[in-house]
């Protein structure tokens, strides 16, 4: 089931939207659960990041679209935003945000069918690559994409992301097997690096997301061929 949220003022364009929501789950066999927002702040008071898709208005009082939007990914980076407004002069302003993409009104629905097919095509590309950590908080999930490393301190796991670090659960062989197949490789024995944000090595030192870590005497081999091979034998 995927969760979406419209955030549109006129019922008659919501509404239209829900039906198109609604033929395409029944036409693609899929769920939704929708909720309509009449406008941004009632949206942005009580939000939660449970959302997959938000389809937001732009010409709203109050708060537009694009504000509150920018509001939006102060709280949510990874929710998937398209924008639906009769100002196409101005869709452009949504990559400012990371929108995925924009539908100008009229809305029909072969235009809305589409974005959607996008959406669920990336909702189900980033599922693959999350990983679910356990926190003190409960769980939550974290794309490895933009997870750099994470290190083992006084018995619990950090998780150091490009939004933040998180603390979980666990240990670092776990993980390390959870991650083996995504480029995930231990510089010592604290740390699990994700090699794509490998910036440089220096001696012992390896540089990844900014931040100096050491390189172990028993781990530099299997480290650096591991990255060597990550780059295609560019070091």
């Amino acid at each position: 089931m995927f969760s979406v949220a419209i955030v549109e003022d006129e019922k008659i364009s919501a509404d239209l939207l829900q039906k198109y929501l609604t033929r395409y789950a029944e036409e693609k066999n899929v769920t939704f659960s929708i909720e309509v927002f009449k406008n941004a702040i009632i949206f942005l008071d009580n939000y939660k990041t449970k959302y997959d898709i938000v389809f937001m208005d732009i010409g709203m009082p109050h708060m537009d679209g694009m504000e509150a939007a920018a509001r939006l990914r102060e709280i949510d980076q990874t929710v998937i935003l398209i924008f639906v407004t009769n100002m196409s002069q101005f869709a452009v302003k949504g990559y400012e945000v990371d929108a995925m993409s924009f539908i100008v009104k009229p809305v029909a629905y072969p235009n809305v069918a589409l974005k959607l097919q996008k959406a669920i095509s990336r909702l189900e590309n980033n599922k693959e690559r999350e990983i679910l950590i356990r926190t003190q908080d409960g769980v939550i999930f974290i794309d490895t994409a933009s997870l750099k490393y994470i290190e083992v301190s006084n018995h619990r796991l950090i998780y150091h992301t490009k939004s933040g670090d998180y603390e979980g659960y666990g240990t670092l062989k776990k993980v390390e097997e959870q991650l083996f197949d995504k480029h995930f490789v231990r510089c010592n024995s604290c740390y699990l690096v994700n090699l794509k944000f490998v910036s440089k090595v220096s001696g012992w030192i390896a540089v990844v997301g900014g931040n100096e870590l050491q390189i172990s005497h028993p781990k530099k081999k299997t480290f650096l061929g591991a990255l060597n091979k990550y780059v295609g034998g560019g070091i």
